[in-house]
């Protein structure tokens, strides 16, 4: 599940983390809200940031001697 937290200090900053995404789908989760909020001045990327989603696959080899034929 895709997460946002927002942390609002008394200076004006604001500080967002995003969980839950893998890769750089997290940039695109905040785009539109950073464009809203003004100047991002400082950005750390995490863990989840530099993950690649797993994909597993499965391959079935057959063989068939000519004697079932």
């Amino acid at each position: 599940m895709e997460t946002l937290e927002f942390v609002i200090h008394p200076d004006g900053r604001v500080e967002e983390k995003v969980t839950g995404t893998i890769g750089a789908s997290c940039t695109a989760v905040t785009a539109a809200i950073e464009a809203q909020l003004g100047r991002v001045v400082d950005q750390e990327l995490t863990s989840e940031y530099f993950a690649q989603p797993v994909e597993q696959s499965t391959v079935a080899t057959t063989q068939v001697s000519s004697a079932q034929w």
